[in-house]
């Protein structure tokens, strides 16, 4: 059986005050994670946990992976950038064009994150987390895709995306990176193996993952996916 997605991985500075801003960005209740360090919780069953988890590093370079927020009215676009520059966001230019709809911010740690303009029929069905969006070839797409059993919702131009069969917020991935990868990417997928760990490792393996040479990671395995991203497969949650 394929792996399940549990959560979404944030290395952070001060992972308490970086929950903290997300959490009154977004309305999850914050609890302590049992893999160490703070989560926000789903507050449906489609969704997975946001884990902060501590680290000495400084973001350096723009993330691989951030978040779309959904809007349902202009007005509701404007309130929530004006809750996230409240709670310590800030504007970021990424080279967005004046005529696009949507408003590119950063959290505290410098995390980019957008608030998507109304309307947008991509993410019309999702909820408040749009989409997890990412840098990534169409072949990390379809690894994805088959490595967590999520069917392609889309498939055009270079750019895939999947989602879960029960709902939820959308993986996306824009075409091929356009810049040069972080040593180690500050965002990363976690993952629990369903049946046999070690046999989904090999599993992995075979759709095109690199197991990584690191260590365990909170009794996890690191591996990576065909485009170099970290993630964990772990045994339990």
């Amino acid at each position: 059986m394929p792996s399940s997605l549990v959560a979404l991985t944030v290395a952070a500075q001060d992972p308490s005050a970086l929950a903290r801003f997300w959490a009154g960005l977004l309305g999850q209740p914050v609890a302590d994670d049992p893999r160490g360090g703070v989560a926000l919780l789903p507050t449906d069953d489609t969704g997975f946990r946001i884990r902060f988890t501590p680290t000495a590093e400084p973001k350096t370079v723009p993330n691989q992976m951030h978040l779309d927020l959904t809007s349902s009215s202009p007005e509701e676009q404007r309130r929530t950038v004006a809750r996230a520059l409240e709670l310590g966001g800030r504007h970021i230019d990424v080279g967005q064009r004046p005529e696009e709809g949507h408003v590119v911010l950063a959290d505290p740690e410098g995390d980019e994150f957008c608030v998507i303009e109304p309307g947008n029929a991509f993410l019309a069905d999702c909820g408040v987390i749009g989409a997890v969006a990412s840098d990534g070839t169409r072949e990390v797409g379809l690894f994805w895709s088959r490595a967590l059993d999520w069917p392609l919702v889309w498939d055009q131009d270079q750019e895939t995306a999947i989602r879960s069969p029960r709902g939820g917020p959308k993986i996306t991935w824009g075409g091929y990176p356009a810049r040069q990868k972080a040593p180690r990417n500050r965002l990363h997928l976690d993952l629990v193996a369903v049946g046999d760990r070690d046999a989904e490792v090999e599993r992995l393996v075979a759709l095109g993952a690199t197991r990584l040479d690191v260590g365990p990671e909170d009794g996890g395995v690191v591996l990576a996916d065909p485009d170099g991203n970290e993630f964990c497969l772990l045994d339990r949650e």
